[in-house]
């Protein structure tokens, strides 16, 4: 039940003093307009008490032809003078909201990134598909869904399917009697819009290159397309309009793939103190339940090391476990004292998960590290009263009962000076004290909160275990005995004796 209620977490996010940022305008934004916008966020965040400097960048940063997008990285000031990495998030999007035609993606990148693939937000999960008007239109669909749900933030997508486009329509009977193929067509508008480099000016101390195209302010909208003329065999100007058909449509700015498939990555943070667990989930069910069968889907990036590491460190626990049962039963020979060794671990996780639960700290990757940690401190507690009166009663002939009830008491000391000296060395760390703390204080909270509850627990719990434990070997031990093959039998007489 505990496990179930604890927050859980890859990484834990840690003030890094630098913040990460996507901006996102109308897709067909020019490169002049959002120039324009990104210039007038810059001044919000010039103004921004949080932000000590920042850099800024137009481009799709990585995904071509995506004028509408740019990039920011932010320096903070220093921790004194400002609040918590989280907290300048939270007020730097509240500032910047108000451009009108501009979106302001924010993020705390964690101190461990994850997966080549750029995104918006933290988190990823790809769609792919062989079919892409099928792909585009159901990963529409989800991220309509997916912006619904409160467990996410900053639900968005890397799809650019919407780019406004002119398609030119060539009549080749109207442009034939001018002499004009298709391909003049087509090197007359390359030459206009493409910006080609025609020549070279040599001069004394440099060079320059003479770059061919129509001037700026005839290239601002789809109807200056009718302005262009192109040169007939014959000498004669023709317009295009006469030639061709301008159609206005819509189409990719960039076809993402992953693999060989073209891929649609929906991405997402989640609110602060908040479930990746849950968000996971819910991402999974959502999806499973929209997409059709042809659509293969997947996390990918930090959501894909979130589940793959959920998935590991279970196991990993499991294994722990069993290597110390294999060692202590070759120590004690014995099968049944080190499961009375192990009980103590229970209640450890118990201790451990409660105090994440009430701190309201997620269980991540450290959190995990301190519950190995936790395993190998609490079952010390075990090893010195079982030791001792499993010695007791070898040597000394006395009860089960008699001999750990003197083991609790000669080594009630020990017990607990060892305890203690773990807590007080591991309580800066749960409180949070250093640089790093924010990744470490999972680990801090494990261990005390582990130990102090198994410390109160196991004092009282383990010799009651003990003592129904060997009582349990006692009976096997006659069960055994009682077999067949475990009895004597008087030897057969051989002829000739």
């Amino acid at each position: 039940m505990l496990y179930q209620r604890v927050s859980k977490g890859l990484f834990p996010p840690e003030d890094s003093g630098e913040l990460d940022a996507t901006t996102e305008a109308a897709q067909g934004t020019s490169f002049d307009e959002m120039s324009r916008l990104q210039g007038r966020l810059a001044t919000i965040l010039t103004k921004d008490p949080c932000i000590a400097s920042f850099t800024s960048a137009l481009g799709g940063g990585g995904t071509a032809g995506a004028t509408n997008q740019g990039n920011l990285w932010l320096t903070l000031k220093p921790p004194t003078e400002r609040p918590s990495a989280d907290e300048c998030v939270e007020s730097i999007t509240r500032h910047a909201s108000g451009i009108p035609g501009m979106e302001l993606f924010l993020q705390n990148p964690p101190s461990i990134r994850i997966g080549g693939r750029n995104s918006k937000a933290l988190y990823q999960y790809t769609l792919q598909g062989p079919d892409i008007e099928s792909l585009y239109r159901n990963s529409l669909r989800l991220l309509d869904t997916l912006q619904k749900v409160p467990l996410l933030t900053d639900v968005t997508s890397d799809l650019l399917n919407r780019n406004p486009e002119v398609t030119v329509h060539i009549d080749r009977a109207k442009a034939a009697p001018f002499g004009l193929t298709p391909a003049a067509i087509e090197n007359a508008l390359a030459e206009a819009y493409n910006a080609q480099q025609v020549s070279t000016i040599y001069t004394a101390v440099n060079e320059y290159w003479v770059v061919l195209e129509v001037l700026p302010q005839d290239q601002s909208s789809p109807l200056d397309l009718n302005k262009l003329y192109i040169n007939g065999t014959h000498g004669e100007v023709v317009p295009l309009a006469d030639v061709a058909e301008l159609e206005p449509t819509f189409g990719p700015a960039a076809i993402n793939h992953s693999g060989q498939l073209p891929s649609v990555t929906i991405s997402f943070n989640i609110p602060p103190n908040g479930d990746l667990g849950a968000a996971t989930a819910v991402v999974e069910r959502v999806a499973h339940g929209t997409m059709p069968p042809e659509i293969t889907m997947g996390f990918s990036g930090q959501a894909q090391a979130f589940q793959a590491s959920v998935q590991n460190l279970g196991v990993l626990l499991v294994i722990t476990v069993f290597v110390i049962y294999i060692i202590l039963g070759i120590l004690y020979e014995s099968f049944i004292h080190p499961i009375t060794i192990l009980t103590a671990l229970p209640f450890a996780t118990c201790g451990a998960l409660f105090a994440l639960w009430v701190t309201g700290v997620e269980l991540d990757v450290y959190g995990y590290v301190g519950l190995i940690m936790l395993i190998g401190l609490v079952k010390k507690n075990a090893i010195m009263m079982i030791d001792f009166a499993v010695e007791a009663e070898r040597n000394e002939h006395l009860t089960p009962e008699q001999s750990i009830v003197k083991a609790c008491s000669v080594r009630f000391r020990p017990i607990m000076m060892t305890t203690v000296a773990a807590l007080a060395s591991t309580l800066p760390i749960a409180i949070g004290v250093g640089s790093s703390a924010a990744s470490r204080r999972p680990l801090g909270i494990v261990v005390v909160g582990g130990l102090a509850f198994s410390q109160v627990v196991t004092l009282y719990v383990t010799p009651v275990f003990y003592t129904y434990l060997d009582d349990l070997q006692a009976w096997l031990g006659r069960m055994f005995s009682r077999l067949p093959w475990s009895e004597s039998t008087d030897p057969v007489p051989v002829a000739g004796d």
